[in-house]
């Protein structure tokens, strides 16, 4: 393209009134086809070209009243970089977005946009929202295939070291942002991961044909060439304590998520074939089981398997255990698809790949054989009555409906809690009637001074924006902290 068109459709973009905008509709996300992507963990969605990435961006408004700015965790500026992409500088639309968060790509691929800035949208109201989360996703992308044009090594150059040093335990969404943040600002960072590979949540997890290992991989590494340090294999409460991190640090930030599982508390659930959501995801996602001939990490693999759960991560294990070859692959949730907390995304997503949602059903007990073999869960059927605290209709048990559903794995994805191996050598460390950490809100400073704490640690299980939002919100204050201090 001549540099006099280039010009040309830049003009023409700014001069796009408000009634050409809102005839644009919405761009559509390619995806893999849903029977082939059903039997292999290739990425779903497969991101907008050049040319619908510019022509989405062009259905923004140009809103004077930022909304979407207000509903993104993170702050991101929505509307400079979709105005720098509908004019096709992209490489702006780069440095914005980096300016705003260390996680792009990922964001692009798994937040809620759907209920966070896209809901505020104000095309929202008489049609689509602008599709954010997917321009998101091609800016990242477009930065990730063009490292020396988006090269921050010669900026991070021109930043004044402060010789403090931040210790961050975990390398999850939380963990990663503020590291990003902190790195920009001129301190030394240093995070330490129990596992042996970067990522938390994100790597152990999200399935790959949700958000693909490489773009960890790419991501975290763009964090490292702005100067933050990685530990692997170092367990906060094992290997080291919260206290020698106190002592070596100046301020320590705790991200280290919420690991340990909620229990059904039903009779059966330490069978064999029952699995945690984390367990299974950690032991496909992370260690390859089930993906690979030269895996050393076993699943089982089961023809007939039952999630319990509504959630994303139910998503995940439902979907996971598809292309593992279950032929009858279940979601067990106890209300209907209207009161579902997964994204609408997923839920649609699974669908297409011959997912069965059994809806008005909850386990009562799983069923074993003699050798203690799961091979039935056994359900009560329910109804749905008036709403409870959490706004949806609270199910009630319908008299002597019962049913037994043939299984060889059940999968628990109730949710997490905190785990307590890091608190539980931190006596002094102030935590709540769950076991999480508690902070102060405007801080998030721990009753340990100097010990700053977010993501699921504080919240319990949420999501990966919520907790990135906490990284940089502590970002802010530990900067505060190290300036005043």
């Amino acid at each position: 393209m001549t540099e006099k068109s280039e010009t040309e459709k830049n003009e023409n973009e700014k001069k796009m009134s408000t009634k050409e905008r809102m005839a644009i509709v919405r761009a559509q996300m390619p995806e893999r086809d849903a029977t082939e992507r059903s039997h292999t963990f290739e990425e779903v969605n497969l991101g907008l070209t050049e040319e619908m990435a510019i022509r989405e961006a062009m259905r923004c408004l140009k809103c004077k009243n930022r909304q979407c700015v207000a509903g993104c965790p993170v702050g991101v500026s929505i509307p400079e970089f979709v105005a720098a992409l509908a004019s096709r500088n992209i490489l702006d639309a780069v440095k914005i977005l980096r300016a705003d968060t260390a996680l792009p790509a990922v964001c692009g691929r798994v937040c809620p946009q759907e209920s966070q800035c896209e809901a505020k949208c104000v095309r929202a109201v008489k049609s689509k929202s602008v599709a954010i989360g997917y321009l998101e996703r091609f800016v990242a992308d477009w930065a990730m295939s063009h490292p020396q044009e988006c090269d921050e090594a010669e900026e991070m150059r021109k930043v004044t070291s402060t010789n403090k040093s931040v210790a961050i335990v975990g390398c999850g969404p939380a963990g990663l942002t503020a590291a990003g943040e902190l790195a920009r600002l001129g301190h030394q960072v240093t995070i330490f991961e129990a596992l042996h590979d970067t990522g938390g949540v994100l790597r152990y997890g999200i399935p790959e044909f949700r958000l693909p290992k490489t773009i960890i991989d790419q991501e975290v590494a763009h964090l490292a060439s702005l100067g933050v340090k990685i530990e692997c294999n170092v367990i906060i409460g094992k290997t080291l304590t919260l206290d020698e991190l106190r002592q070596e640090f100046n301020a320590v930030f705790i991200a280290n998520g919420a690991g340990l599982p909620m229990m059904l508390n039903i009779p059966g659930e330490n069978l064999k074939g029952v699995y945690s959501a984390n367990e299974f995801l950690t032991r496909v996602n992370l260690m390859g089981a089930g993906q690979r001939a030269d895996s050393m990490t076993p699943v089982i693999k089961g023809d007939r398997v039952a999630v319990i759960g509504a959630g994303n991560t139910a998503m995940d294990c439902v979907r996971t255990a598809r292309r593992l070859g279950a032929t009858r692959a279940m979601i067990i949730y106890r209300r209907t698809e209207a009161e579902m907390p997964a994204r609408k995304e997923e839920i649609q997503h699974a669908k297409d790949e011959g997912i069965e949602f059994v809806f008005l059903t909850a386990p009562l007990e799983v069923v074993g054989n003699s050798e203690k073999w799961a091979t039935a869960l056994r359900c009560q059927k329910m109804m749905l009555g008036e709403p409870d605290a959490s706004g949806r209709r609270k199910p009630i048990a319908i008299a002597d409906a019962l049913e037994d559903l043939a299984v060889d794995v059940v999968i628990n994805a109730l949710g997490t809690r905190a785990n307590p191996l890091l608190t539980q050598t931190a006596p002094t460390l102030k935590l709540n009637q769950w076991g999480n950490v508690v902070v102060d809100e405007k801080t998030t400073e721990t009753s340990i001074k100097g010990v700053f704490a977010g993501g699921d640690i504080v919240r319990g299980g949420a999501t990966v924006i919520l907790a990135m939002g906490d990284g940089k919100k502590a970002a802010r204050a530990i900067h505060e902290y190290l300036s005043t201090s």
